[in-house]
């Protein structure tokens, strides 16, 4: 375990810092106003590397840890949370067609996918399979060298904006042993999507529905075997919180040194207000959780690149913890900015909003405590 950064991570950081500040911050709140998905932008980063992160360096990846990822997310997000959520997704998405699938399917998707010249979208949520996701009712039956997909998405980030879906579907039995998934070109016919949702946070971002028609999907499009979807899906999910994790760490220490900085300039009873000791007291306590919650980020980014036994439940404990005070941290930036904090233009409150969901998804932080207590009674047998 490692508690200082080597000269390499250092640089990646520094990197992904700089591009936030340069590329991302000063467009953020526009973003946010017009809903615009900033695919150019994107791009520009995948040109850094960031955009197949994790993925095997012969179709394109920059064959990462999950350490290094965590790093440039958290980095990415001091610009805008919800940008670098998006771009956390694209990397889960395309590291299951690199983590399972052929090599003739790794080499079709991945080089576009790493350059973001093709972005992708994960789809397990339905309307009715949120938390319970091995409910899912979306079916795809098998007809030739096709499967015939009918059923509904919900909440997919990017939809309706990225090219290509990957979609967890049921091609047997009721439960998680029914459940594959599949490689879906966004323009197959049969296959249309939903209005932008209107939404708390998370503007700069589409989120639609995404519906199946009758759409026909090559099999050649299955990563891995039938039934093995379920697995693909939770694998991906442990990868998915750190980032989510390092996502709200990032917006959080964005919005303290917002307060920091507004703190050195506002004035109140004649006194600055870094001047009063209850105020002190509570800048403290922002950074001893955000340091604590990065802390945790890291060692369980550690265990998931030693693929250790204990790695999902340090993955879902990083995830509760770390997503819960990324949003306490930030809220109380914005309590200390007074009214400001609550004006568009100070850009607090949208920090807050695009972090609140963090709380949500990737599981939500109840399904978290689900995990976590389930593998200490197990433990305890």
């Amino acid at each position: 375990m490692q508690f200082a950064l080597n000269e390499d991570q250092v640089i990646l950081r520094d990197m992904a810092l700089a591009f936030a500040a340069e590329k991302i911050a000063p467009h953020a709140l526009r973003w946010d106003e017009e809903k615009h998905f900033p695919v150019d932008v994107m791009r520009e980063a995948a040109k850094l590397g960031i955009g197949g992160i994790y993925i095997r360096e012969d179709v394109g990846g920059s064959a990462m840890t999950r350490f290094d990822a965590a790093l440039i997310f958290e980095a990415l997000a001091t610009g805008c949370p919800t940008t670098s959520a998006f771009i956390s997704i694209h990397n889960m998405a395309s590291w299951m067609i690199d983590a399972f699938g052929s090599d003739t399917q790794r080499h079709q998707w991945l080089p576009k996918l790493c350059t973001m010249e093709l972005i992708v979208s994960y789809c397990l949520t339905e309307p009715g399979a949120g938390s319970d996701a091995a409910a899912l009712r979306t079916r795809a039956v098998r007809d030739g060298d096709h499967y015939v997909l009918n059923g509904q998405k919900q909440f997919i980030s990017g939809a309706g904006g990225t090219d290509l879906l990957v979609a967890m579907v049921r091609t047997g039995g009721d439960g998680p042993g029914g459940i594959s998934t599949l490689v879906i070109d966004g323009k197959t016919p049969g296959v249309s999507f939903g209005a932008n949702e209107r939404k708390m946070g998370w503007n700069a971002q589409p989120t639609r529905a995404v519906m199946f028609e009758n759409a026909r999907v090559p099999v050649a499009n299955r990563l891995s075997e039938e039934g093995m979807g379920f697995k693909i899906a939770m694998a991906g999910l442990d990868g998915g919180r750190l980032n989510i994790t390092a996502c709200s760490l990032g917006g959080a220490q964005a919005a303290l040194d917002k307060a920091r900085a507004y703190m050195k300039e506002r004035k109140a009873f004649g006194k600055r207000l870094d001047e009063f000791q209850a105020l002190q007291f509570r800048l403290a306590d922002m950074a001893i959780e955000l340091e604590a919650a990065r802390t945790f980020l890291w060692r369980a980014a550690a265990a998931l690149d030693r693929k250790d036994p204990d790695a999902t439940m340090l993955c879902a404990m990083a995830k509760r913890f770390g997503t819960d005070v990324g949003f306490e941290v930030a809220n109380h930036a914005l309590q200390l900015h007074g009214g400001y904090g609550y004006l568009s233009e100070y850009g607090i409150e949208k920090i807050v909003r695009d972090l609140r969901v963090h709380q949500i998804l990737e599981g939500t932080n109840e399904i978290m405590r689900l995990i976590v207590a389930r593998k200490l009674i197990e433990g305890a047998r």
